[in-house]
C-alpha cells in the first residue's frame, strides 16, 4: 500500500461487546491495526457492552443495534444500510450470529470481501452447522482460532481448506505476569487458603457443575481449600442453589463478572477449566502468562495450549474424579508445579504475543484487499 494512499475501510461485525474472550480478542485486533493503513469501524448486533469504552478510547467508531433476540433477522437489514453508507473494502465477522447476519448484509450491500471468524467448534446443534454450510458461499475466507476448530469446521461445515486458515489469540503477558495479587480476604477467604479459580461464563459449555462436584469431594480431603467462580451466566442461580443445598456456602464464592482477573489469578492456587468444548480459551493463555497452574479438559483448542504434565494438566471432559486427582497434584507437588508454570509462561511469551495475532490479520486483510 502506498504511503500516500488513503486508509482502506474495514468493517467488523460482532454479536455483542460484553467482556468474553472472543469479544476481547476482537477489540485487541481492531485497536491494534495500523491506522495509517486501515480505517476500522465496528458494528455490534446487541446492546452497548462494556468493551465499547475500549473501542471509543481508541477512536474506533461503533454502532450498536441493540437487538435482544439473537435470531432477529431485521438486524441484517440494519447492518446492510450501515454497510452501504460506510462502503468498506472488507467485512470481518466475529462469532456465530454475527457471522450469519454479516454474510447476508455484506451480500445485500455489495461488500467486496467477507472474512468469517470462527471462534469455537460449534457443537450446539445440527441446525447451526446446516445454516453455516448453506451460507459459506458468501464468504471469501474463514479464520479459525485454533487447528482443532479449523479441522472441525472443514469436516462438519465443509469449509474449503484453501479458504480456511488459523490465527491464534494473543495475550498481554506483562499485564498478567506483573499484576499485584488481590487480597482474597475480601471474599471471606482466610489467609493461607488454597484457592481453585474458575473464570468464564457460567454456561453448560464451560462445565461449572462438573467443577462444583469435584470440589465438593476435594473439600473433604483439604479443609483449607476454596472455589472461586469469576463470571456470570445462565447457570449462576442453579449453581448457587446447589452450593446451598450441599452446605458449601462458606467454601464456594461467586464473584460475578470481574475486571481484576489478573489480580485474581496472581492470588489463586490454580485455574480449572472443565469445558465440554472450546475454541482457544483466552483464560488459559492468561493464566499461563500470570504464572498460574492450569487444569483443563482435553478438548479442542485447549490441547494446543497445554502439553499434559509440562505446561499444565489435561483431564477428560465431564469427569469430576479426574478433576479431583489433577487438583490434588497441584496442591501436593510444588516442585512439579513450578516447572510447569515456568514452561507455560515461556510459551505464552514466545508464541502468543498480541503483535503476532494482529500482524497475521493485517497480512490477511492486505492479501484480500490488494
Amino acid at each position: 500500500m502506498s504511503s500516500t494512499s488513503k486508509p482502506i475501510r474495514l468493517a467488523f461485525c460482532v454479536t455483542d461487546l460484553d467482556p468474553g474472550g472472543a469479544e476481547k480478542a476482537l477489540v485487541r485486533v481492531v485497536t491494534g491495526l495500523d491506522r495509517s493503513r486501515w480505517e476500522p469501524r465496528v458494528y455490534c448486533l446487541g446492546a452497548s457492552g462494556s468493551l465499547v469504552n475500549d473501542l471509543a478510547n481508541a477512536d474506533v467508531p461503533i454502532t450498536c443495534f441493540g437487538v435482544r433476540r439473537r435470531w432477529d433477522l431485521s438486524v441484517a437489514l440494519k447492518l446492510t444500510r450501515e454497510l452501504r453508507r460506510f462502503r468498506p473494502a472488507l467485512l470481518q465477522t466475529w462469532l456465530y450470529h454475527a457471522n450469519m447476519a454479516g454474510r447476508i448484509a455484506a451480500w445485500l450491500a455489495g461488500v467486496p470481501r467477507v472474512v468469517s471468524g470462527i471462534r469455537v467448534a460449534e457443537r450446539r446443534g445440527r441446525a447451526r452447522l446446516w445454516i453455516d454450510r448453506l451460507t459459506r458461499g458468501l464468504v471469501d475466507h474463514h479464520v479459525c482460532v485454533s487447528r482443532s476448530v479449523a479441522e472441525f469446521s472443514m469436516k462438519r461445515s465443509r469449509l474449503p481448506s484453501a479458504k480456511t486458515s488459523v490465527i491464534y489469540n494473543g495475550v498481554d503477558v506483562d499485564r498478567f505476569a506483573n499484576a499485584t495479587p488481590c487480597d482474597l480476604a475480601a471474599f471471606d477467604i482466610p489467609h493461607g487458603s488454597q484457592t481453585v479459580l474458575f473464570v468464564g461464563r457460567l454456561d453448560r459449555q464451560k462445565g461449572p457443575f462438573v467443577l462444583l462436584e469435584a470440589c465438593g469431594e476435594l473439600f473433604k480431603r483439604f479443609q483449607d481449600t476454596h472455589l472461586l467462580f469469576a463470571g456470570d451466566g445462565p447457570l449462576r442461580s442453579s449453581l448457587e442453589r446447589a452450593v446451598k443445598d450441599a452446605g458449601l456456602a462458606g467454601r464456594v464464592h461467586f464473584l460475578g463478572a470481574r475486571d481484576d482477573v489478573p489480580e485474581l489469578m496472581r492470588a489463586s492456587t490454580c485455574l480449572a477449566l472443565p469445558s465440554r468444548w472450546e475454541g482457544l480459551p483466552n483464560v488459559i493463555l492468561e493464566a499461563m502468562a500470570a504464572g498460574l497452574p492450569v487444569i483443563s479438559t482435553d478438548v479442542d483448542g485447549s490441547v494446543e495450549l497445554i502439553e499434559d504434565g509440562k505446561t499444565g494438566l489435561l483431564v477428560p471432559a465431564e469427569s469430576p474424579s479426574a478433576l479431583v486427582t489433577a487438583i490434588e497434584r497441584i496442591l501436593i507437588e510444588p516442585d512439579r508445579v513450578n516447572r510447569m508454570v515456568d514452561a507455560a509462561q515461556h510459551m505464552a511469551t514466545e508464541r502468543f504475543a498480541w503483535r503476532n495475532t494482529i500482524d497475521a490479520f493485517d497480512a490477511l486483510y492486505e492479501s484480500l484487499t490488494r
